[in-house]
């Protein structure tokens, strides 16, 4: 679904030039849940971009459902940390803003997103404008405006990290929910370690910049009840441990 050859990318100027991608490679299956954790700083929400198409790689092959890319895709859906809701729409002009963006009507647009509205919880919340819900709500809508375009490829820039930890964790369990039924690919950014366990098939542990993979978890237990179980911990564990390399240059 998604393959990275050798790019590069790298901020500022000739001068003063810092590299954030160097030589790197990347290959998600369809379907795969893929957590990329790390400290801050490394580079994971620029690979995050560049697999959106919203940040052009310097050189480097991209390719998304086996097509070359060189920027935004239509099936593709990015979910921000700050929700990134318009705080003068209501919840239903929020979630329907990628389908009329798309050249959607907004009559139809707001059609088409009721389906979604209920599936996520949001009945009777409609009219209601970002600052009259809760975080956990928030969050629900900014889930709600990438499935409206049914997406086959989801990017996630630590969507959960400001909730609470009931709230987080009932978010975590719609997205393995909606994962399954959408046979959504579903490429995560988080710093948490237990979510990384719990959502990922995948876990790469990244240090840098340059983003450089320090190693690799396999993870294909994750299912709602994973939590109780003691893969869980074990999962959590062996990703604890590939962090601790990533701690060391700090001490060092």
């Amino acid at each position: 679904m998604i393959q990275l050859q050798h790019v590069y990318q790298s901020y500022g100027n000739a001068e003063t030039s810092v590299p954030i991608l160097t030589d790197f490679c990347l290959t998600v299956k369809p379907g795969e849940r893929c957590v990329l954790i790390g400290p801050s700083g490394c580079g994971k929400s620029t690979l995050l971009l560049v697999i959106a198409g919203l940040l052009r790689a310097d050189q480097g092959l991209i390719r998304i459902d086996r097509q070359e890319i060189s920027g935004p895709r239509r099936h593709t859906s990015l979910i921000l940390q700050d929700y990134g809701l318009f705080p003068w729409k209501r919840v239903v002009e929020n979630i329907a803003l990628g389908l009329c963006l798309q050249g959607v009507r907004k009559r139809e647009a707001a059609c088409r997103v009721q389906p979604v509205i209920k599936r996520l919880g949001l009945s009777g919340l409609e009219q209601r404008y970002p600052g009259q819900l809760s975080g956990g709500q928030r969050q629900r809508v900014a889930v709600g405006r990438a499935l409206a375009t049914e997406p086959d490829l989801l990017l996630m820039d630590e969507p959960f990290s400001s909730l609470d930890a009931l709230t987080r964790e009932s978010l975590q369990n719609l997205t393995l929910e909606i994962a399954g039924r959408d046979q959504l690919t579903i490429v995560l950014v988080t710093h948490n370690i237990e979510e990384a366990a719990f959502l990922g098939h995948r876990i790469l542990v990244l240090d840098g910049p340059p983003l450089t993979l320090i190693g690799t978890v396999e993870n294909q237990l994750s299912t709602t009840g994973y939590r109780g179980q003691a893969a869980f911990y074990e999962t959590c564990t062996r990703i604890r441990s590939l962090l601790q390399h990533c701690s060391q240059r700090f001490e060092d």
